[in-house]
């Protein structure tokens, strides 16, 4: 009797060969040894749970801007910064380093230690979870690639990802580095705060990880359901592939990349905001000073100008002018708003019904009642000048409404090759 494994057993490591070389047909049965591997559930539970922490990471991060904790800690100490003070000597050595800072010395001279401590734990917390992901991550990564356990263009991805979690390090040392200057003492009116630039690079970063991560996982759960029972959400086995080559299906998934990169958009040009206190001013809606708009010098001062020419008055004023970023965001989280009422009632329509799988009805669905949240958050964090609840809840808000178009996305994605060859084997097999 044959002791070989069977092609879907994952019990023991397989001798599978890399990609390349599969092109047998879809009525050709693979044999055991030659189909490559195909990552299980727990690699895509894994990514999942690695996504979770991102998303958590996202929100305190903006927990800790909205409370302007983020200058409390000035050195970055990747390995020896997980011990916070220990001892009253030591709380001392942190706040005078702290008192050093030009936040301090502008805004904060009058704190006291214990108030120092609570933005402290805020910045400090931040940091720790930051570490508890790349340890999460990083580890599992090793042993699923130690084992063979994973699809043979994974490694790559996910090595990718393991460089962003690094890489998101030095953005938030980066960023923090920038409230931490000196020549902010110099300059009339500053006010310390960081950079809204490396502020919207070091969220944009972590709202890409958050992306790769949880796409990659729902991908991998989704292929090896189609691997191991084909097609579901209603669809049949024999009439996906026309399906997924349906014009009007295209156009669907096209108009929904589009709303996903509108979403990424809108939640950056929120980076923006918060960097520059842009919530602050026009605390009224739909107005803008009894106005759907600012006037026009107003939105393209020359004041924002730095070359002699005033060359660099119109991008200035779009990313430094609070009054134009906030306009902008308004703009942005209009369009998104309208682009998710037209997916969703798009999906309404009884020929491109039809064609979308359950799921994906409900995932418009819930993208349009997820953006209506999302418009009250947002004129409700503007009507009240910014209350940390609100806010944060806001920001939370907007990976949210990611997270679901990622999914709707992930719906509509043909499945891997990988997964096309396990699922020609086991329909060879007649499973």
């Amino acid at each position: 009797m044959s002791l070989r494994p069977s092609p879907l057993d994952h019990s023991r490591p397989s001798n599978n060969k890399p990609l390349s070389g599969f092109f047998f047909s879809s009525n050709a049965a693979a044999s055991p040894d030659a189909l490559p591997i195909l990552s299980p559930p727990s690699v895509g539970y894994w990514l999942l749970c690695s996504s979770a922490l991102v998303f958590g990471i996202v929100v305190v991060g903006g927990m800790t801007r909205l409370t302007e904790s983020g200058l409390s800690i000035t050195e970055w100490k990747p390995i020896t910064g997980i011990i916070p003070p220990a001892n009253p000597s030591e709380w001392e050595d942190t706040f005078n380093k702290y008192k050093a800072t030009p936040e301090f010395k502008l805004l904060n001279h009058q704190m006291t230690l214990p108030q120092f401590k609570s933005i402290f734990y805020m910045e400090y917390g931040h940091r720790v979870l930051g570490r508890l992901i790349g340890v999460v991550f990083v580890l599992p990564y090793l042993y699923f690639l130690a084992s063979k356990r994973l699809t043979p263009t994974l490694p790559t991805k996910l090595g990718g990802l393991a460089a962003l979690i690094g890489l998101q390090g030095f953005l938030g040392w980066y960023m923090v580095k920038s409230g931490l200057e000196d020549s902010l003492m110099d300059t009339p009116g500053a006010v310390p705060r960081v950079s809204q630039y490396r502020l919207a690079a070091h969220l944009g970063a972590a709202i890409v990880l958050y992306a790769g991560m949880l796409s990659t996982g729902m991908g991998i759960l989704r292929d090896w359901k189609f691997a191991n029972t084909g097609p579901r959400d209603g669809t049949r086995e024999e009439g996906w592939r026309n399906t997924l080559k349906d014009q009007r299906l295209r156009r669907f998934a096209t108009g929904a990349r589009f709303l996903t990169g509108l979403v990424f958009l809108t939640a950056i040009s929120g980076a923006f905001v918060a960097g520059l206190d842009a919530g602050l001013v026009y605390n009224e809606f739909p107005t803008m000073g009894g106005r759907l708009a600012p006037p026009v010098d107003e939105l393209f001062s020359p004041a924002y100008a730095q070359s002699a020419d005033q060359s660099d008055m119109w991008w200035r004023n779009i990313f430094e002018n609070p009054t134009t970023v906030q306009f902008d965001h308004r703009l942005l989280a209009l369009t998104t708003y309208t682009s998710t009422a037209a997916l969703f009632l798009a999906t309404l329509r009884p020929s491109l019904r039809a064609l979308l799988p359950p799921i994906t009805h409900q995932l418009a669905a819930g993208a349009f009642a997820m953006v209506n949240l999302q418009v009250v958050l947002g004129i409700s964090t503007l009507l009240y000048m910014v209350p940390l609840p609100i806010a944060a809840t806001h920001q939370a808000g907007s990976v949210a409404l990611l997270t679901v178009m990622i999914a709707l996305m992930t719906s509509l994605r043909r499945p891997g090759v990988v997964a096309q060859l396990w699922r020609n084997a086991q329909r060879a097999k007649g499973r």
